[in-house]
């Protein structure tokens, strides 16, 4: 190989070198500052800060909340909604109202075969014809007495007898109306369970063949049908004692639900419980909800977040502040110089204790200052 070889071959290594080293020695413009600022700051050309993606805002007035973080259960809106179970003992012959339906107060819902039915309309019909049969006596005694053909204390017993006729007559109606039966010539055991409420089918628990125990029979009962409305619901969640005197009724809150992650519902406390559970040492706090959608259902868990110490304060976001060593920072932008735009690192104090994601301003800054809330990170790798 000849000497001009090797010496072109020797140039053209030495010049690809060159220009490596002078790549790897330049720096992409977004991360370093075109001219050397005073120390504490950063000259940034306006290009530098649109590609490095700073933000800048200025500086006001937020409202600042501390934030109660707690477990809860959604339920139905006990006011607008109605648990129903049998008074009697039976068995269900059919089903009127099928789930999700729409059902007025008062509709039918089921009829249940009862003994007890038949007992209670033929308890009046006895008790009617005792207090007819306890009349007719005493009115011929009083005819008798008043001939002088009897004496007074036949007409006091019967007065007697007829008395508690009556009352039994009036205890046998009042079973009657109890068991909401319709006052009728002829004996049945039908019963028809109805709806108390307005509202939806939501659950039920029975079918036809059934057999089911009365609330008035003294055996275990089962909750037969659930009708409610779901456009608006309630959190029943559990409130520390440490936490009681800062929640008061009004207070906003947010409830989320696993089965929509990063879904928000807005809700406010409508009732602080008045007593402690023993056991737990917290109090319930009930919490209203709009649930048009009808996204919430009855036992589903709940993680509820409630505001409360609102205040207005001087306050900056969270993601402004920045941790240099044991140095509490944030960014301002100060003004132009020769064409550049100046970011200036400022000491602050601020309240950290706070779940707001505000942060409360003690010292360090004045309102109207244009706060870097973007781009921080980057701006103290320039320094």
């Amino acid at each position: 190989m000849s000497s001009t070889t090797i010496s072109a071959r020797v140039l053209a290594i030495s010049v690809v070198a060159l220009a490596a080293s002078m790549t790897a020695c330049r720096r992409p413009e977004t991360v370093a500052p075109s001219v050397h600022a005073p120390a504490g700051e950063v000259w940034l050309t306006p290009e530098q800060v649109k590609d490095a993606k700073i933000d800048v805002e200025p500086l006001q007035v937020h409202d600042v909340d501390d934030t109660i973080l707690t477990s809860g259960t959604i339920s139905l809106d006990d006011l607008r909604s109605g648990h129903v179970f049998s008074p009697v003992t039976g068995r269900v012959v059919s089903i009127l109202a099928a789930l999700g339906e729409r059902v007025k107060k008062g509709a039918p819902l089921a009829i249940i075969e009862s003994p007890d039915i038949g007992t209670a309309v033929a308890d009046v019909h006895k008790a009617e014809a005792d207090v007819l049969t306890a009349e007719h006596d005493l009115k011929r005694k009083k005819e008798l007495f008043e001939q002088k053909a009897g004496p007074a204390a036949d007409v006091e017993a019967a007065q007697d007898t007829y008395r508690k006729a009556k009352a039994e007559l009036e205890r046998a109606q009042e079973k009657e109306r109890l068991l909401r039966v319709a006052s009728s010539n002829t004996v049945t055991q039908q019963y028809t369970l109805t709806s108390p409420v307005d509202g939806e089918v939501l659950s039920r628990n029975i079918n036809p063949g059934t057999e089911i125990q009365g609330q008035y029979s003294g055996g275990a009962n089962q909750e037969l049908f659930t009708i409610g409305e779901l456009d608006r619901v309630w959190v029943m969640a559990d409130l520390y004692e440490m936490d009681l005197a800062r929640v008061h009724v009004g207070s906003p809150a947010s409830v989320s639900v696993v089965a929509y992650p990063g879904k928000s519902f807005k809700a406010h406390v409508d009732w602080v419980s008045g007593t402690l559970d023993p056991n737990t040492r917290t109090a319930k706090v009930r919490l209203s909800i709009e649930n048009p959608e009808r996204l919430l259902r009855p036992m589903m868990y709940a993680t509820v977040q409630i505001s409360v110490d609102q205040a207005k304060s001087l306050a900056i976001p969270r993601n402004a502040l920045l941790r240099l060593g044991d140095e509490k920072v944030v960014f301002i932008e100060v003004g132009d110089v020769d064409g550049h735009v100046s970011f200036k690192k400022v000491d602050v104090d601020v309240d950290e204790g706070e779940a707001s994601p505000f942060l409360v301003v003690k010292k360090g800054l004045q309102a109207g200052a244009k706060l870097v809330v973007n781009g921080s990170i980057l701006l103290s790798q320039m320094l």
